[in-house]
This record gives C-alpha cells, structure tokens and sequence, in this order.
C-alpha cells in the first residue's frame, strides 16, 4: 500500500487529506500528523481583540478530516527525506512514500531583543498572533483610555501581512465608538518604505491612515524593544515612545524544518513556485505557509494552491509532467473600521488594483476600496471557512486570478 503522509492539519493539510482522499484509490493510505487536536479559526484572533467569542475559533480538527484519514496527535521531531521518515516526538517514526508538509509559520519574538520579556509581562506589550495573545489584548485595550498607541510589525514576511494594517484601522474605531478617540495617539509602524508591499495599494492604504489620524512609521527596522522604558528602538537610532505597543513579532517556519534542513534562513522550505514541489527532494510537496513562495501567507493562498496541487500530486505519482502552474493568487479583505472593508485580488505578476470582484461592473465586491459588502463578506467567510473550504468544496470564486473588473492604471501594462 501507497503511504502518503500529511504534517499539519490546518488550513492548507485539511483541505489536501479531504481532495487527496477523494482523488486516490483505496491502494493509498492518508496519515495526518498535527501537535494537537484543535483547529483554530486565525483569521478570528483579529476580532478577538473586539468583539468575537474565543470559543468561535477553536473546533477539533479530528471533525474535518475524511473516514479513511488517520489522524495522529504528537510534535514532530524532525523529517529524514532520504530514508523517507518522520520522526516525532514520542519516539515513533512513520514511513512515506509522499510527503506533504504544512505545518505553517509561528511568530518567534526571540528574534528581537527584549521582546520576549515584554510580551510575557502582559502589560504594555501584546500581540495578536496567537489565541493566548488575542484574548490577553482585548482585556489590555478594554483598560487602555488615553496614550500612545503603536502598532508594529517586525518584519516581513508575516502570516495574513494585512492584519497588522486591519488592527490599526479597527483599533481607531474602537475608540472612536467609546468617544476616546481623541485621547489615544494611534501610529502604524512598519519596516516597508509605506503603508503596504505594492505601490497602488500602498497609496490607497497609505491614505486611509491619513483619513483616520493614523501616524506612520514607514521604514522602521526595529532593534529592541525595551518595556520598562516603554520605548521601540530602531537600528537607526530613531525611538518610538509607547503606552501599549501592539506588535507582530518575526515569523520564521517550525523548529522540525531547521532541524531536518529543509528551509531557508527563516524556516521555510524552497519550492518551484508553480508547482509547489520540493526543488529538492521530488516526493515533496510544501503546501500553505510552509514554502517559500513569493506571495501572500494567507488563507486565501493555501485555498487556490491546494486545488492546483490535486492535479500536480497525481500526475507526480503517475511520472507524468505536472499539469497546473499556481499562478501565486491572493484574495484577502481588509477590515477599515465602520463597518466597511478593502478587497484585495493579485498575483505574481499582478498588483492589487482598483475595480470589481469577482465580475467588471456589477461587483459586488470593490476593489481597493471602502465598502459595506466587502465587511459583510469578510464575516460571512466564518462559516465558509468551517463548512466548504476545509472540507474541499468548491468555492465560487477562481481559483486563478483574472483581470475581470480591475482597472489598470494609465502607462501600466495588464
């Protein structure tokens, strides 16, 4: 019997075991590997904060995985792709003959100093990245009433790298709605030359910030953090004094891909871009935030990449050429505040643009822009997410990107 082994069962490893258990035949058994029986809701940590029951992000990931699906619980030790074995921590070892990791990324605040003394303090310093964080925050923010509020990233690449941004505009609305507005100092820190990666959204982002009163503190290289005198030091020499600072520590890949040398620098694994396969190891493929693709770590991605990769895994196991190229595709809303959102849809090779989604003229969704329909479908997603996009179900949404309703600025070639 075929053995395919699945690390990590999170978005992008839910999905792949329920597609994969549909696709192959009864010769191939399916193994999941994950540390822990819950499965967490991420994109819920950004509401935590505000409004959204803790318990709505957790559910057991034994619940979303196929019959036929072999779940085992235990931390992984590291991977041995030559002997085609994975280590856990329990001392067991299981054998494959495909492999597909997707264990994600996890913020590492060692990486900067003082940061871990600060944020275990729980008292001016906080993050939002984990579910402890989010739920420590809301009790932070419903004490907090006047001062200087900073909201930073460390660095990029970060998991959803438009949360940080979403935070900063719901957190002045937060005050805005309990008339303390005027009291908190609000500034977005980031180490990028602007509000955001691409020059048409970086400007229309960068202008909401003004909008809102919200400073920025654009090219921020941060060096420490120092709590006690509540001051964010840069490499430069600049300082940021603080009455809470709201960071996003550094996000670096699982401790098991340093200790196999899979990845990079920053833990995460070298992939052809297209079509997600290892560039080293041909009976590997990197799904969600595990590899090192140039685009978005988000939801969104690991949801297109995995319905390309389907077709790519079979035709690996077959010895035939790998049929689909992902072609990088994003689609992510950024909550602005009273009641409204962004739609962002881009690729490689396409920034996001202004215009419609998913059709020219008619929408609903807006592109780069302000609007009702697009918060409304950022909460709708909730459920999406529970009960068609873990289990495989077909979403009507492209799983490539199209130029359908974007509007390409003047000079520019689509």
């Amino acid at each position: 019997m075929a053995k395919l082994l699945i690390l990590g069962a999170g978005t992008a490893g839910t999905m792949a075991a329920n597609l994969l258990r549909k696709a192959l035949d009864a010769t191939w058994s399916i193994t999941v590997v994950d540390q822990d029986t819950e499965h967490l809701y991420q994109p819920g940590f950004l509401f935590i904060p505000f409004w959204m029951e803790p318990t709505r992000v957790k559910k057991d990931r034994r619940g979303f995985l196929p019959e036929g699906v072999e779940f085992v619980e235990a931390a992984i030790r590291r991977v041995d792709p030559h002997a085609r074995e994975v280590h856990l921590a329990d001392d067991r070892t299981l054998a494959y003959d495909w492999l597909v990791i997707a264990t994600g990324t996890r913020p590492d605040p060692t990486l900067v100093e003082g940061m871990v003394e600060a944020l275990a303090e729980r008292t001016n310093v906080h993050e939002f990245y984990t579910f402890e964080g989010a739920k420590a925050l809301k009790a932070a923010l419903d004490g907090f009433d006047a001062g200087r509020l900073l909201v930073h990233v460390t660095e990029m690449p970060i998991k959803c790298p438009v949360a940080p941004l979403e935070f900063a505009f719901l957190v002045e609305d937060h005050y805005r709605k309990r008339r303390l507005r005027h009291r908190v100092d609000i500034t977005y820190v980031t180490p990028l030359d602007g509000a955001f990666t691409k020059p048409v959204a970086s400007k229309e982002l960068g202008g909401l910030l003004t909008d809102r009163s919200i400073r920025l503190a654009a090219d921020f290289a941060v060096e420490r953090v120092d709590g006690k005198r509540q001051v964010l030091v840069a490499y430069d020499g600049r300082e940021l004094p603080f009455d809470l600072l709201v960071t996003v520590p550094p996000n670096v890949g699982q401790q098991y891909v340093f200790d196999s040398g899979l990845g990079n620098e920053s833990g995460f694994i070298p992939v052809d871009k297209h079509t997600l396969r290892s560039v080293e190891h041909e009976r590997i493929f990197v799904l969600g935030d595990a590899s090192d693709i140039p685009t978005s770590k988000a939801g969104s991605v690991a949801h297109f990449m995995t319905e390309q990769f389907v077709g790519n895994f079979l035709a690996a196991v077959e010895g035939r050429p790998l049929p689909h190229s992902f072609d990088g595709h994003a689609n992510c809303f950024v909550e602005s505040g009273r009641g409204q959102a962004l739609l962002l849809d881009f690729n490689y090779d396409t920034e996001p643009l202004k215009g419609t989604f998913p059709a020219p003229v008619i929408g609903p969704m807006m592109l780069l822009k302000p609007a009702r329909v697009n918060h409304l479908g950022k909460l709708a997603f909730e459920q999406i997410y529970w009960n068609l996009l873990l289990p495989g179900r077909k979403l009507p949404v492209p799983t490539e990107m199209s130029m359908a309703g974007k509007r390409v600025p003047a000079g520019q070639k689509e």
